[in-house]
């Protein structure tokens, strides 16, 4: 299993770095497992880079799995209405 624990800051100013390593960790196989529970300062950003990472799981056909959600990103994916696709078990390959 790739296993990504993401920092304490994931915003428009430094998601790109949280997403290449979330691509290098797919890259080395497996299905792909994030870690949230260091997060304090999130925005729409780190919404949008979970989708990404739960798209490239979905796309190389293995598991996406999210857990430690603080409150504030649970929050903001259900205002947007993807808290279900962010809900900690993420789904594996043929979910939708």
């Amino acid at each position: 299993m790739a296993s990504v624990t993401l920092p304490a800051s994931v915003t428009m100013d430094d998601a790109s770095v949280a997403l290449r390593a979330i691509e290098a960790s797919l890259a080395a196989g497996g299905d792909l497992a994030v870690d949230a529970s260091a997060l304090q300062e999130v925005d729409t950003a780190a919404v949008a880079l979970l989708l990404q990472a739960r798209r490239l799981a979905q796309a190389r056909g293995v598991g996406f799995t999210l857990a430690g959600a603080p409150p504030k990103l649970m929050a903001l994916a259900k205002l947007y209405g993807v808290g279900s696709l962010l809900d900690g078990n993420g789904g594996g390959a043929g979910s939708a």
